[in-house]
Order: C-alpha cells, then structure tokens, then sequence
C-alpha cells in the first residue's frame, strides 16, 4: 500500500484531496491502495453529505466565531475538526479485500484500527453504531464511506487531544443517534485518546504496511473540485 502524510491549510483542499484521490485509484484500477495522514491546523465543521445545516450546527455561533462550514462527499455524521485531531483516508480496491458493501468495509477497517490503538493505549476498543470506535463506552473515532465501482474511501478522525469542550459550543445534538448514545451530551458522549499524533500516523502506516511513498498527487483535479464544489456555499449549505 501506498502512503501520503499531507494536510493542506484550507479545509476546502483536505476535502477534495480525498476524493481526487478515489478518483485517481478509480481510473488506474490497481489491486494496491493508498494510506493518506493529515491533521487540522485550524477550525472548522463538516457536515455529512446528506446532513441538514441548521439542524446539525449553530450556525449564528460559527458565523460570530468565523468557523467554516464545509460538506463532504462520504455520508456519516457532522463533525468538527481542528488542532488535536489526526484524520485518516484509507482508499481500498473493494475486489481485492473483499469489500462487497458498506458494513464489510467498515468492519474490516474499524477491526485493524481498534487492534491499533489497543497497541498504543493497552485498554480494549469496542466498535459501535455503524461506524464508531469506542473506548468504555466514549467515542474517539468517527468514520465515513464513499463507493464507486472499484474503489472505497474510507475516511475518518481520531480525537487524540482536542479541545472537546468546542463541540458542545458549536454542534447540535443530533436528530439520527446511534443507539449506543442514549441521547448524551457531547462532553459526556466523546473522549480523546490523550496520545501523540506521530505514534498514531507511525502506527496505522504500520497496520496497513504502507511502505512506499505515494508522489503523484492530483494537483489540478483537488484545485478543479476546490472551485466546483468544496470552496461554494452552495454545496456546503445545500440542505
């Protein structure tokens, strides 16, 4: 498997790096893969592909705060991002690891990860919901999916020292729960792991044995989708 360590400044530009990326494995077919790393350096919320803004966000605190409010192409719920986290895009051929359908991938990928960080941590990870990663009940892993013929993304964030306490300031509770939440509040729903990104980046490179530096970055593709979709409001506030 190939690996990428690459965070852009614009928000906008982690977004539509991903999915120029599916579409680059998409278009060349191969059986290998691709592990990219990247970590927030500013704030900012987005949005699951099919979430409503206003139900989801307060957006009369983002807009005071000047947060941006972003949308993704995978489903999944709304998140926010920023210092502290360490974000995942794992592009996988679905015909070569047997990823016939959503909840097979999720499960193949979530098992290696919870594995992972059961490593580093030494206390056991539980996956719940559809797509979460838990530690004694708290979730410190959300993730998401987007398909095409060939290839999966799957993609997510580790909570590893946030500031929490911004979330529950700028993130409704959600409509759709997963059951294991029990209507929770934020601060008492998610938790960080409290461990170095560097050990984690090192650790996930290692369960996924992406040993070989991936260097053909589709440049023109992740600027084209900047402008058609991730950097216009009208995709971001679009329901």
């Amino acid at each position: 498997m190939k690996y990428l360590d690459l965070t852009f400044t614009d928000p906008a530009a982690n977004l539509a790096c991903d999915e120029a990326l599916v579409e680059f494995f998409e278009a060349k077919t191969p059986d290998d893969g691709l592990l990219r790393v990247w970590q927030p350096t500013n704030y900012f919320i987005v949005l699951g592909h099919s979430n409503r803004l206003h139900s989801e966000v307060d957006c009369t605190v983002c807009a005071a705060r000047q947060i941006p409010i972003l949308r993704r192409i995978s489903g999944g719920g709304t998140v926010m991002q920023g210092p502290g986290c360490l974000d995942y895009s794992l592009i996988l051929n679905s015909r070569a690891h047997g990823l016939s359908n959503i909840a097979d991938a999720f499960h193949y990928v979530l098992r290696r990860h919870g594995r992972a960080i059961e490593t580093l941590i030494g206390a056991k990870t539980s996956i719940e919901g559809i797509s979460d990663l838990t530690l004694a009940g708290c979730k410190f892993s959300g993730n998401a999916q987007y398909r095409k013929a060939h290839h999966i993304l799957v993609h997510g964030t580790f909570l590893l020292q946030f500031d929490l306490a911004l979330i529950e300031k700028y993130l409704k509770i959600p409509i759709k729960q997963p059951d294991y939440r029990h209507n929770r509040p934020h601060l008492k729903f998610i938790a960080n792991l409290g461990i170095e990104s560097a050990k984690l980046r090192n650790c996930l490179r290692s369960t996924w044995n992406a040993v070989q530096e991936f260097s053909g970055i589709p440049t023109r593709r992740i600027d084209t989708l900047i402008d058609t979709r991730y950097g216009r409001e009208e995709w971001s506030r679009k329901f």
